[in-house]
This record gives C-alpha cells, structure tokens and sequence, in this order.
C-alpha cells in the first residue's frame, strides 16, 4: 500500500511538472508563505533496506530547494517571523521557514552547514526524552530489528505471525505490516511494549538511539546559540497527543516546553505535534497547544501558508521535503501550493 501511494505521489509530482500546470496554479494556491517540514538531512546510504528513507534528504537537495526559494526572491525566515507577520498581516513578501522535527544530531552537522551558506534561518523541535538520552526511536529500532533478521513473529490481532524478512522487498513489506499494526494498538504504551519485546528477542540495543542519533542536552545548548536555530519543543516522548487524556496530553506539552528552556535557559514559543496527522492532532490538541503558551503549533498535514492561517496559529500546515522525492525538477511544484492543493481537494485551510 505504501509504495502504491508513494507511486502515485511521484506520478502526480511528474505530471504537475511536465503539464506544467503548477505556473497555473501557483497565483491561486502558492499562498503568502510555506513552512517546509524535514527530519533528518545527512548523506544518502547504501544500505538496501531503508523503510525510513521519507524521512531524510541529502544536503544537496536542502541546498537546491534554498537556492530555488533564492532565485524566487523569497524570505528565508524564523518561526518567530511567521508568528509576527501572521499577526500583522503582512503579506508585503512571500516567505518561506524551514522547521526540522525530533533533534536529530545530523540537523547540526549538516543542515546547519548548507543553512549558513545561505544565511537562513532553521526551527529544531525537540522531544525533551530524546535530548535526555532515555527517549525511544521506535521506528529506527523495528527497522533495526528487521534489517538483522531473516524472518519476524509479531502478534497480530492476538494471533502470532510469522513474517517474511529475508530479502529487502519481503522486509519492506514486514516493517509497513508492523507499523500499521503497531499504530492501530490502543495506546502508545501497547505500541512501545511491542516493540521494546522484538528489541529483545532480536538484541537490538533500544536504548541506545536515542543517544547515538539525537542531540544531547549539552549539544543542543551550544547549536541553540547558534543566531540561525531557533529550538521548539515537540513533546516529551513523541506521543500521539490524540491518544492520551486530557490530562496527559497537557502535561508532555507544559512539561516539555519548561524542560527544554530549563536546559537552554531561553523561552520556547513553537510546537511541532509528533506524527502531527489527523489521527494525532485535531481541534483537542490545537486547543491545548494554545493554552500551554506556543505561539505557533505545526502539523503534518500538507498545505501552504495563506492570510487564513493567522485564525489557525496552532494547527499550521507544512510542505514535506521527503526523501522518496529528491528530484530537484519538482521544486517548483513543492513552491507553487499545486501539489498541496491537489492533495486537498483545492481547500486552502486544513484546521478542523
């Protein structure tokens, strides 16, 4: 299912290019602005097995999008600046934020690096149990687990399966099975026992990397004083919001932001909701966000930055810059709101 999806996606990001129905839309739908969601930006591996491939660009597809937005004329500018001009409405010029989710230490050793060429800004949101070095990355562990096995048993609607894992295709297709399984337990607490018991029968160290691939509290300290990094939090444990009471769910925002500018000893003002989907982020969650102090509040859902957005200040959508899509020909089509719109039915506010 997912590869169908990420083949209709390409094919949909071709045809926008070649028909170049993207210069069409663009005056319709490129809105005032757009915040570009990435995760991590390092070299590419060789490694044939990559289930988490979306979720990372190479520094040369980071440098091509920052020179496109350039050669646009368009303002590179902070999360603080969006908030600011959000308020003010103004819409004088087009601008472009560039925000980075969970604080992983490549953010530092090569975004920042392209970044500076550039004299761009850049938002880290930060889980404050990644930074501790206790946090569990429990997609990077299960695609540890399958990338060292042969085959997998997971138990699956109570019944345990045998899953194929002996080749890259069969391993893809296990690691897509366990997540959809994985994200349809009832809480988050099911998901991470699941997934801390195939770390064990499969010796993968689970506590380790967070360590090995995050940002620790002393690193983030000397990154934040950088003038371009702007840090923001993205809860405590990179829960779904959605699914935790009430309660729960204000406690990893409040607490994370206060943890987060007790290390740093400066004020954190923006959020990025972790999986940020309907699913786990809705109206709830928006208005939560707001209560805990965040000026801004991103989501993962797809869409540009319009004069609406000002009424939606924590339910921002962004525009993913998704490693499955590092073809620099479709950067205008990420830059026109065409692709977005599409997805969206030509609605420009996704908020409810």
């Amino acid at each position: 299912m997912k590869l169908l999806r990420k083949t209709v996606i390409r094919a949909g990001l071709e045809a926008l290019y070649f028909s170049g129905a993207h210069y069409l839309l663009r005056p319709i739908f490129a809105g005032v602005g757009v915040i570009f969601m990435l995760h991590h930006v390092r070299p590419s591996r060789d490694d044939a097995f990559q289930p988490n491939h979306h979720l990372e660009v190479e520094p040369e597809f980071l440098r091509a999008m920052l020179a496109h937005l350039r050669s646009l004329d368009v303002d590179i500018v902070a999360m603080d600046e969006v908030h600011q001009r959000l308020q003010a409405r103004d819409f004088a010029r087009r601008f472009a934020c560039f925000t980075l989710d969970d604080g992983y230490r490549d953010n530092r050793d090569f975004a920042l690096p392209v970044m500076r060429e550039f004299d761009a800004a850049l938002t880290v949101y930060v889980a404050s149990d990644f930074a501790e070095g206790t946090g569990r990355l429990w997609w990077v562990a299960l695609e540890r687990v399958i990338a060292s096995a042969s085959a997998i048993e997971v138990p699956i609607s109570g019944v345990m399966a045998r899953l194929d894992a002996a080749t890259p295709a069969a391993k893809l297709a296990a690691f897509d099975r366990v997540c959809n399984w994985l994200r349809a337990l009832p809480t988050d607490h099911d998901m991470q026992r699941e997934v801390s018991a195939l770390c064990t029968r499969h010796d993968v160290d689970e506590e380790a990397i967070a360590r090995e691939l995050c940002l620790s509290w002393d690193e983030l300290k000397a990154f934040a004083a950088d003038p371009l990094v702007t840090i923001g939090a993205h809860t405590i444990t990179h829960s779904n919001l959605a699914r935790q009471s009430e309660e729960t769910a204000s406690f990893e925002l409040v607490t994370s932001r206060a943890r987060i500018e007790a290390a740093l000893q400066r004020p954190v003002l923006h959020l990025a909701y972790p999986y940020g989907d309907r699913i786990a982020a809705g109206s709830r969650e928006f208005r939560l966000a707001q209560t805990a102090g965040f000026k801004t509040a991103v989501t993962t859902r797809p869409g540009m930055i319009f004069p609406e957005s000002a009424g939606h200040l924590t339910a921002l959508q962004r525009v993913s810059l998704n490693g499955n899509y590092q073809d620099t020909r479709i950067l205008p089509v990420l830059t026109s709101g065409a692709a977005t719109a599409m997805w969206n039915g030509f609605r420009r506010i996704d908020a409810a």
